[in-house]
């Protein structure tokens, strides 16, 4: 029992990393407009983000490398090597350091809910919390820590959730029951809500500090937890959104809640604000450092172990950048756009990958492959994140070259399709090539 609970613990670093600014923004907007409708987004999304977070640990304790390594492996003799590499590092380095601002002015939007202090004061004080928190001497030190962090998030948002006493019925029926209302923006926030929970650096983050001599057993018990977990912790922001009836804002959110509550649900709230953004600007320099060690480091590599000059300088990076555009509550819009378009190339790379090693009886053993059954559901989030991956990389490109976009849903419907064909010449690949295994050892069979 002590083992799953620190196990609980410990996975909770990926809830602490997907339930930041941005899904709390995306998740409040989502319930003031539309109220339980996309309830079922964040369902699937949860249920996504544990599937390919369960494959990525597995390869990890199976194959004794984290994912980065593993790619590295997948990739070590071939002449695309240096730009996968490239591309993967600067996806999830950029990527974090740009949406690091993201973390820190959310949990500053949390606290001045609460206190009126000059925001410029509690940037410095957060880049000062979160220098420590990286500072722990283990990465399980700071998985624990987070944990922590994650339990306060938890109890603020769902005292405030509950206190609402929202209509179980509306949320049973949001929750199992997809669709899509006829308004402007629904489809785009049914992607978005996904795409805030499905982040590629989580993958890198949870497989980086996985203890490769964990049971399998305790790690999907802990993983499960942490994960569903945290997806009813963004249930619970849709929920609190759905007090607002006029346009989004946090001022509008605060305004609704006094009313219908008073001023100690604005109180909790903050709290729980304050506590996504504040472990999200942990995970996002620390996802950073993992990712590159894992990538350009080696196991012989001093320089590049934690708490060593190389990881430190990647980690510091991030939360300097962070700090220097909170600072000057400038959003650093132009590297925004670039990591997303990154970001959108990187998801469904991370994707595919996972489905093909995870089906590869070299790397994981033929017993441990995955059945037909997660392959499905793979293939199913594997077409969802090609989709992500298309509308990021088409949004960045429509915002750097000033093009404007075509209707949403005919967008989303070529994409669709388009995204479907991929999936299925990768599931097709991984079908032929079990065939092929299946027919070889049969033969082996019949020599004996």
């Amino acid at each position: 029992m002590k083992s799953k609970l620190l196990s609980i613990l410990f996975w909770s670093i990926v809830s602490a990393a997907f339930i930041g600014p941005g899904t709390v923004t995306t998740a409040t907007k989502a319930g003031a407009n539309h109220q339980f409708d996309l309830l079922w987004a964040l369902v699937f999304s949860t249920f996504a983000c544990l599937l390919l977070q369960e494959a990525s640990a597995r390869i990890t304790i199976y194959s004794g490398m984290n994912l980065g390594e593993a790619i590295a492996k997948q990739f070590e003799n071939r002449s695309s090597k240096t730009l996968v590499f490239v591309l993967i590092t600067g996806a999830i380095i950029l990527g974090s350091a740009a949406y690091e601002t993201g973390n820190i002015l959310g949990s500053i939007e949390g606290l001045v809910l609460i206190f009126d202090i000059p925001k410029k004061v509690l940037v410095i004080a957060i880049g000062i919390m979160a220098a420590i928190a990286l500072s722990l001497r283990s990465l399980h030190s700071i998985a624990q820590f987070l944990g922590g962090v994650v339990f306060v998030m938890g109890i603020a948002f769902f005292t405030t959730a509950l206190t609402l006493k929202p209509d179980i019925s509306a949320i049973i029926k949001g929750s199992i029951m997809p669709s899509i209302p006829d308004s402007t923006g629904a489809g785009l926030l049914v992607l978005g809500l996904i795409g805030t929970t499905v982040v590629p650096y989580d993958l890198f983050l949870g497989s980086g500090v996985l203890d490769k001599k964990q049971q399998i057993n305790d790690m999907r018990f802990g993983l499960s937890i942490a994960v569903i977990l945290g997806g009813v912790i963004s249930m619970a922001i849709m929920t609190v959104g759905t007090v607002i009836t006029t346009e989004f804002s946090y001022e509008a959110l605060a305004a609704a809640l006094t009313n219908r509550l008073g001023p100690w649900a604005v109180y909790i709230f903050g709290i729980g604000m304050f506590a996504a953004g504040f472990s999200s600007a942990i995970t996002a320099p620390l996802a950073s450092a993992i990712t590159a060690r894992s990538i350009f480091g080696s196991k012989k590599d001093s320089k590049w172990r934690t708490k060593t000059l190389y990881f430190k300088l990647v980690a510091a990076g991030v939360l300097l950048t962070g700090l220097g555009f909170g600072l000057a509550e400038v959003k650093p819009i132009p590297a925004i756009i670039l990591a997303q378009a990154l970001n959108g190339f990187i998801l469904p790379f991370i994707s595919i990958f996972l489905i093909l090693v995870i089906n590869d009886p070299k790397l994981m053993g033929e017993k441990r492959t995955n059945s037909i059954y997660l392959n499905i559901l793979m293939a199913i989030v594997v077409w969802v994140t090609l989709i992500l991956g298309f509308i990021n990389i088409l949004k960045a490109s429509s915002k750097a070259m000033g093009f404007s976009l075509p209707n949403e849903n005919m967008l989303i419907t070529i994409l669709g399709v388009a995204a479907l064909v991929i999936t299925f010449v990768v599931t097709y690949k991984i079908f032929r090539r079990n065939i092929q295994m299946i027919l070889a050892n049969d033969e082996k069979q019949i020599i004996k």
